[in-house]
């Protein structure tokens, strides 16, 4: 009767607070524990960027050789003194930096992961945000300021001759229809900034970041290499002269980048900075300015 019994009577099953618990498992030696880069730092990707920049730089010289070429073909004898038509000029003013911009953007979207918004954004530093946008533009202002002043500064120093931009120089005498002149003005007011900016402070600042550089040092560098980009690929000694003109006239430029980490806001800047050169442009392709 009693094996009967305690046959009749059934085990309640165990809770879970019931259930025996596990010794927890050692952790692993310090040895063993993945080293922790520093944050946002990678090496691969920072190569690829570069390689990213200088791809879009030889796009750059390319496109420029292209746009030209069919107009020197059509011209019958080529020589030092050999001027292009406006139209050749503001081609090769106006498409170079906008092919350059969807090459550095393309290979800043490969480069990243998600969708492509996100790509631009996190490889670019590319993000809508006002606030960054007005000091972007108040930035701009005061490169415009300095400008100014910085230039007549420069040209007592050096002399008139010597004192104009390779692009004042290469359209100085030209007489341009309406619509190739305000092409060359949101060329110079637009496209080129954002082109220029895309490159340096875009791919080569996002480049840079990714081997762990400090920030004011990559200020410092994008600055001093975009102000020697113009005579290298200008072939224009007056350009290799304004050089340390150049450097001191971008400084606001970079600090917008700088400052609000956000590539928007040194396009903006860019951009405002050109906007008085590009309406002196107009003025003097239409002759209401004299050249």
């Amino acid at each position: 009767m009693a094996a009967s019994s305690e046959q009749g009577v059934e085990e309640e099953p165990l809770t879970g607070r019931e259930l025996p618990q596990l010794p927890a498992a050692p952790p692993p030696p310090a040895a063993a524990l993945p080293q922790r880069l520093p944050v946002g730092r990678d090496t691969r990707r920072g190569w690829q960027m570069l390689a990213c920049f200088v791809i879009a730089e030889i796009a750059f010289v390319a496109t420029s050789v292209v746009t030209v070429l069919p107009f020197l073909l059509a011209v019958p004898h080529v020589g030092p003194g050999t001027r292009l038509p406006g139209a050749a000029l503001v081609a090769a003013l106006a498409i170079p930096p906008a092919v350059a911009a969807m090459v550095a953007a393309g290979g800043a979207a490969l480069v990243g992961r998600g969708s492509l918004v996100d790509r631009l954004r996190d490889q670019l530093s590319l993000r809508w945000r006002p606030s960054d946008v007005g000091i972007g533009l108040a930035l701009g202002v005061v490169g415009l300021a300095v400008t100014v002043p910085a230039s007549a500064l420069w040209a007592r120093w050096v002399g008139e001759s010597q004192a104009n931009s390779a692009v004042g120089e290469v359209f100085h005498g030209q007489r341009l229809s309406f619509g190739w002149a305000l092409t060359l003005f949101v060329g110079v007011w637009l496209i080129a900034p954002l082109g220029e900016e895309l490159l340096y402070r875009g791919v080569l600042w996002r480049a840079m970041e990714y081997r762990g550089w400090n920030r004011w040092l990559i200020a410092g560098l994008t600055t001093v290499l975009f102000a020697l980009a113009h005579p290298l690929f200008s072939g224009s000694h007056i350009e290799l002269l304004r050089s340390p003109l150049l450097v001191v006239i971008t400084l606001p430029i970079a600090l917008a980048r700088l400052l609000t980490g956000n590539l928007l806001a040194s396009i903006v800047a860019h951009q405002a900075n050109n906007f008085l050169p590009a309406i002196g442009l107009l003025l003097l392709t239409l002759g209401a300015a004299p050249s």
